[in-house]
């Protein structure tokens, strides 16, 4: 059995090279329909037959991967305002002498308590997050430093360190926020994989997030359903229709999806799409 492994989140799924006509980037280009299915993204036209796409991420994850990163964008920007705040108040107290009651502790702030606990499996994220370290530390340490030069009178010596250290560590903690922000955005491409059931024409379309690879099993390398639940898939039963089994290979999970058990009403097969009326989806 030949399958294409696809991600969708932290989730790897998998999808018989014969039930797959083609993948296409996603580019948001559907036509939306009334419906309360919140997977359901909308239509395509693919070679003259409507087919309905799906979000697989809301359908796994309970989240679209859209808002995921979404989420996690907006988190990188509120801890680089955190860090912003930090720096102005380190050098009010220097200034006032007023107390300064921020962390100074890398590990004790926001950023820090989701830094050193923020896994994934994304290289060139992960190496990038890497770079955080040094001038984050660096910069919590500074706090320490400035405020003993402080009560040694050396209020001076005290505000020059700290312009050197806004110049240098500050900016480049603030530019690796950035630069993480851009490489999230820039590594989601989210892709529509078009399904078949005859092998010509489509049945549904799933977005997933990427194309991993491919791999061939024998059937006995499948197992049973109840074991995803050992892989952290709380299973409603829409989405245990799909599922048709756990393939294992090393620490390495994926599942194997039927793209049949998706339903797809029949009368779509007369859309047009300037028709805005509701068509009653599930």
């Amino acid at each position: 059995m030949d399958l294409i492994n696809f991600k969708v989140g932290h989730k790897t799924i998998s999808l018989k090279i014969l039930d797959i006509l083609l993948t296409e980037r996603y580019d948001g280009n559907l036509t939306s329909l009334p419906n309360k299915n919140p997977s359901f993204l909308g239509i395509k036209d693919y070679m003259g037959t409507p087919t309905p796409i799906f979000d697989m991420g809301i359908i796994l994850n309970d989240q679209s991967s859209f808002e995921i990163i979404k989420n996690l964008t907006h988190l990188l920007k509120e801890r680089e305002q955190d860090h912003i705040a930090w720096l102005s108040a380190l050098e009010q107290s220097i200034l006032s002498g007023t107390a300064f009651t921020k962390a100074k502790d890398p590990h004790q702030c926001e950023f820090g308590r989701w830094y050193y606990s923020f896994k994934t499996d994304n290289e060139d994220l992960k190496a990038l997050l890497s770079r955080f370290e040094e001038p984050h530390t660096r910069l919590h340490a500074l706090a320490d430093t400035l405020l003993n030069m402080c009560d040694k009178g050396d209020k001076e010596g005290a505000m020059k360190l700290l312009e050197k250290e806004r110049v240098t560590t500050y900016v480049k903690l603030i530019r690796l926020f950035e630069s993480a922000r851009e490489q999230i955005d820039l590594d989601h491409k989210p892709i529509i994989v078009f399904t078949t059931l005859d092998g010509r024409t489509p049945h549904v379309g799933l977005l997933v997030d990427q194309v991993e690879d491919n791999v061939r099993c024998d059937e006995s390398e499948v197992k049973s359903l109840h074991e995803l639940t050992n892989v952290g898939f709380d299973i409603d039963p829409q989405t245990k229709r799909m599922m048709k089994g756990l393939i294992k290979r090393g620490e390495k999970h994926s599942v194997i999806i039927d793209p049949s058990a998706i339903f797809r009403p029949e009368h779509l097969s007369e859309y047009e799409p300037e028709e805005t009326e509701s068509y009653g989806l599930f």
